[in-house]
């Protein structure tokens, strides 16, 4: 029996994720809420869907909504997804998880106590290139992969100025400050999207930005905050390295690749450039850069990208590459509008297929926490000017929850 969804927020991203929740067969009825009326009003238009709620508070009381879709400002979502679960509640959130290593303690523990479905929209780890390094790592491959870089390479001139304005309103410069560390998870997932391990301490360090247009000012910054590039060096539980990349002032083209990786082992390596990437063992260098290529599924003009920045729409039209295994997902997402490299569909699968079967979702809370909370560690790292600090684990997720018939499906 298919499940209903509420959707909270109806900016940009919202949009192209209710349209695939829409043609889910496993997905009923879709409602909105936003803080602007409006928005709600031209969601439910555009898309056709069930109807709106007034608030948050209404949604959530509402026994006509099993699940929620959370698509505000990304340092609220904690404390929403906190109140989604205590009101009984699965929930699909956008990235990050939190903001506080206790926002996420406290979404662990509610999840483990209630049973119901989290899953964090992480969309590095269905990125080509990481699911090219699982495959190559369960065949052993790498050998020991032994160091992994992430990079999240998204200049501010790429459509952020315009996202910021959309979402922040007229004080969109104290939100548009909001320190890369905290947003970890697109380059920090990819790695461990594909190592089975976890980050257990870091030293970091910011870079203070010199543009001088209010925007990482301290002075106009909600967050005090002024760096707009960090880079992290985290130490492994294997005993491993993992480097990461955050930066918002570059000259690089983050429309044709923003998340890029590096994995080097003992016996094999896989490295990525914007346009190129190469598998290398020690006798010969492959190019691989056609099986990892996502190809363009929609135009940039697509009536469906309408509200979306024309200088953020790549992320959007991006279909599946000859790496990802398309037998898996519905008929029902055949031609439909996909996006960050193939990643759309199958996050709105995988959660989709938890909710109705009690399954746990691939990025799972315990999962999404290992992704997000390294950076906000690593930021308080670059803080003090690069101090070694130990990153907390919140573990894996319990037995129980792996169990699909102790878990609340919705079926």
């Amino acid at each position: 029996m298919p499940f209903t969804l509420g959707f909270v927020g109806a900016g940009q991203f919202a949009g192209q994720f209710a349209k695939l929740f829409a043609l889910h067969p496993r997905v009923g009825d879709i409602t909105v809420t936003d803080l602007l009326p409006e928005r709600s009003a031209a969601l439910v238009d555009r898309l056709g869907l069930a109807g709106t709620f007034s608030s948050l508070d209404d949604m959530l009381a509402s026994s006509a909504v099993d699940a929620v879709a959370v698509f505000t400002q990304r340092w609220t979502h904690g404390p929403i997804v906190e109140r989604a679960l205590r009101a009984g509640k699965h929930v699909y959130s956008a990235v990050p998880m939190a903001i506080t290593v206790e926002e996420m303690e406290t979404i662990t523990r509610l999840v483990a106590e209630t049973r119901l479905t989290y899953m964090m929209g992480e969309t590095s780890y269905y990125n080509p290139a990481t699911v090219y390094a699982r495959q190559k790592l369960a065949e052993g491959a790498f050998g020991r992969v032994f160091y992994a870089e992430g990079d999240y390479v998204h200049d501010m001139d790429l459509g952020f100025y315009d996202a910021y304005r959309y979402s922040g309103g007229e004080e969109w410069k104290t939100t548009a400050s909001y320190p890369p560390l905290l947003y970890p998870t697109h380059s920090i997932g990819g790695v461990l999207g594909a190592l089975p391990t976890h980050a257990v301490s870091v030293s970091a360090i910011g870079v203070s930005d010199q543009r001088g247009d209010g925007v990482f000012d301290r002075a106009v910054s909600m967050f005090d905050n002024d760096f707009s590039n960090a880079s992290a060096l985290f130490e492994l539980a294997d005993g491993g390295i993992m480097r990461t990349n955050e930066m918002r002032r570059v000259g690089y083209p983050a429309h044709i690749k923003e998340s890029r990786f590096r994995f080097f082992g003992t016996e094999g390596s896989l490295e990525q450039l914007a346009t190129v990437s190469v598998w290398q063992d020690k006798n010969t260098v492959t190019d691989v850069s056609e099986l990892l290529r996502a190809h363009a599924s929609m135009s940039l003009d697509d009536p469906a990208l309408a509200g979306v920045p024309e200088a953020l729409r790549d992320a959007f039209v991006s279909g599946h590459a000859p790496i990802h295994d398309l037998t898996r997902l519905p008929r029902e997402f055949e031609n439909a509008p996909n996006g960050h490299e193939g990643a759309h569909h199958f996050l709105v699968d995988d959660f989709a297929t938890a909710v109705d079967e009690g399954t746990l979702p691939p990025i799972n809370a315990w999962t999404a926490a290992r992704f997000t909370l390294p950076g906000v560690i690593a930021h308080e790292s670059a803080l003090r000017n690069g101090e070694r600090l130990t990153i907390p684990d919140l573990g894996s997720p319990p037995a129980h929850l792996s169990d699909a018939s102790s878990r609340q499906a919705v079926s």
